[in-house]
């Protein structure tokens, strides 16, 4: 978004500001909590989460043992003891910790209970670890989908792994520190300075205001622990072929890979469709019979059983994957994006990943899904996801719904900083390459997205230098290297990457492509109109944007789509994105409330002009 226009022109005056925030806060559903308190603000599944149900699910689809239907695993949501800490105290083995955290959900949120910041805290749980798990010379691997900001990880008083890295998962093989029988402590120690230091934080911050949002500290998605092989498989990614007939298939191994074979045979509908077998460290070669490939209007996904062989021991997981490829070529003398080789208008909208009652984490997968299902019901085709990074399970989510996705790297907090320190730099860089390794396997993703109108970006080349470094570790999907080159102060177009992208609101932006780059309207829209009754407390109305009712917002929403409709494919626009699917605290202009009670649209209008915008804009 334009955040710097949008911070001058969101004024308002207190005693408007005052009456709208009485209103809200007197109409707002009083729904009851695990814990008795009351949310800020309750979604429809605020009450389905106890600690016998925090995200029940598997949290890793594209890796399963065996199988994503039958997982062999111990889930290890729920209460946690919990203690804030100073950051200098040892940990408290063998303790007992005064409070209580409902894990994955941060502790700023109103559904971990604890409902405040600390920037240095202790978890503590007590385990019993199956027999079977650690029967026939089997590991126990434990894992965490993602920590903000480091963590140190504990068992029975040995350090088992230390990660840094808000966004990224973890795992460790904690078989040596198990002891022989009893319970097995697990104690964690996070740092979680958010804002206040330059790392990758995204809109969190500790005072948040305006367009920058609560913090999201702690254990923020699920905890895990599952047996494995000796050698065992770390992580399957499949990479389509350009010719859209074969898989690559790439493996990590846990253990030593020497010796070892993998096997994978591709199923389509439940019937093999291919199968290869190599060595577990070479990339494989899987040829895929009568392909069929994956796109929004048919997304098709192949199911995978993949085999790990080493001196006798097995290991055997599942997976999955979708045949499709994105690029950039000319088509009527203008470069254009091509989805499996066809030209194709991506329709987005603006998906910044918050919940009132979790703020990062999604109470539960129903929930997680609502919003690309609202997004796919709505005529889009495609979903930016904002300066944030999900859980697998939102990837997995929009695989099998079909969105196409633009994934953003989360920005560091000091908007254009010049001085930034080189270990800054080291470690922006390094949690770049850690997030694109975890992502690149997934379907959906089909470009990147480093900086946002230079948030964080600390020099001219530096987009340049990360879209390069993006490319060569995924040269299969489109970089944009800075979304909205043209606002905010962030020095201009940087000529690198494969996209050139401006935001313009109300907008919509209407760039045209040059020798080298397809081009997109990266933002747009920002209609607002606020629910009394279904807004974040103490927010008023934003009045840029504003509009007065559902009807203005609807025929805004149509206005605004139809110049994309109709002077886009002439120009050469390739997409664009429409601020935003839902509210977010104190931003009131989401098709959806921030509590996802009421959809502010027409559902049939805005699809209509929506289908009609992706069909002007894709192959003729």
């Amino acid at each position: 978004m334009i955040h710097n226009v949008t911070l001058r022109r969101a004024t308002i005056t207190l005693a408007l500001a005052a009456a709208f925030t009485s209103t809200a806060m007197a109409a707002t559903e009083k729904a009851a909590t695990w814990n008795g308190k009351t949310p800020p603000l309750a979604t429809p599944w605020t009450a389905q989460v106890s600690p016998a149900h925090a995200l029940p699910e598997y949290p890793r689809p594209q890796l399963a043992r065996p199988s994503l239907e039958h997982p062999q695993w111990l889930n290890l949501n729920g209460l946690w003891q919990f203690a804030v800490a100073d950051g200098k105290g040892a940990p408290p083995f063998g303790k007992t910790l005064d409070e209580k955290v409902l894990v994955p959900y941060p502790i700023e949120s109103v559904l971990s209970g604890v409902q405040k910041h600390a920037d240095d805290m202790f978890y503590r749980r007590l385990v019993d670890v199956p027999a079977a798990f650690t029967a026939k010379g089997q590991h126990v691997m434990l894992n965490f989908g993602a920590v903000a900001q480091d963590a140190t990880v504990y068992v029975n008083g040995k350090e088992v792994a230390r990660h840094t890295g808000g966004y990224t998962s973890f795992s460790a093989d904690i078989t040596p520190a198990l002891q022989a029988k009893g319970p097995q402590e697990i104690v964690v120690a996070v740092h979680a300075p958010v804002d206040s230091v330059d790392v990758m934080v995204g809109k969190q911050r500790l005072k948040p205001e305006g367009i920058f949002y609560t913090a999201a500290s702690g254990i923020w998605q699920s905890v895990w622990i599952e047996p494995v092989a000796a050698t065992s498989l770390a992580q399957l990614q499949f990479t389509p072929a350009a010719s859209l007939d074969a898989f690559t298939v790439n493996a990590k191994v846990q253990g030593t890979a020497d010796g070892a074979t993998l096997h994978v045979t591709a199923f389509a509908n439940g019937k093999p469709a291919g199968e290869a077998t190599g060595p577990a460290g070479q990339p494989l070669q899987l040829k895929i019979s009568h392909p069929h490939t994956w796109s929004p209007d048919d997304p098709f996904l192949y199911t995978f059983k993949a085999t790990l062989e080493q001196g006798g021991q097995r290991d055997e997981v599942t997976s999955y994957a979708g045949l499709r490829t994105i690029g950039i070529k000319k088509v009527g003398g203008l470069n254009r994006i091509t989805l499996n080789g066809k030209t194709t208008f991506l329709l987005a909208t603006l998906d910044q990943g918050y919940w009132p009652d979790g703020i990062h984490t999604a109470p539960t997968d129903a929930a997680l899904k609502f919003d690309i299902q609202k997004t796919k019901d709505l005529g889009f085709n495609t979903i930016r996801k904002h300066i944030k990074v999900e859980p697998a399970r939102w990837y997995y989510w929009a695989d099998r719904i079909g969105l196409m996705v633009w994934q953003d790297m989360p920005a560091l907090p000091n908007g254009h900083n010049e001085k930034l320190s080189e270990e800054a730099k080291a470690n922006f860089r390094k949690d770049v390459t850690a997030i694109v390794e975890q992502l690149k396997g997934e379907t959906s993703i089909i470009g990147w997205i480093p900086f946002n109108e230079g948030w964080g970006q600390w020099s001219i080349p530096a987009a340049g230098e990360l879209a390069t470094q993006i490319k060569q570790l995924d040269p299969s999907r489109l970089v944009n290297a800075r979304s909205g080159y043209n606002c905010c102060d962030t020095k201009g177009d940087v000529h690198a990457g494969d996209i050139i992208d401006v935001h313009d609101y109300q907008g919509p932006g209407l760039p045209a492509p040059d020798a080298t780059r397809a081009a997109m309207d990266g933002e747009h829209g920002g209609l607002t109109l606020g629910v009394p009754g279904h807004v974040w407390p103490n927010t008023p109305i934003n009045p840029y944007g504003e509009v007065k009712d559902n009807a203005a917002l609807n025929a805004g929403y149509v206005k605004n789509t139809a110049v994309l409709r109709d002077k886009g494919p002439g120009i050469g626009v390739s997409g664009s994105v429409y601020t935003q699917i839902t509210d977010v605290e104190g931003e009131h202009n989401g098709l959806y409330t921030y509590d996802r009670k009421v959809e502010k649209v027409d559902e049939t209008q805005v699809r209509a002009i929506n289908q009609a915008t992706i069909k002007a804009g894709g192959e003729p």
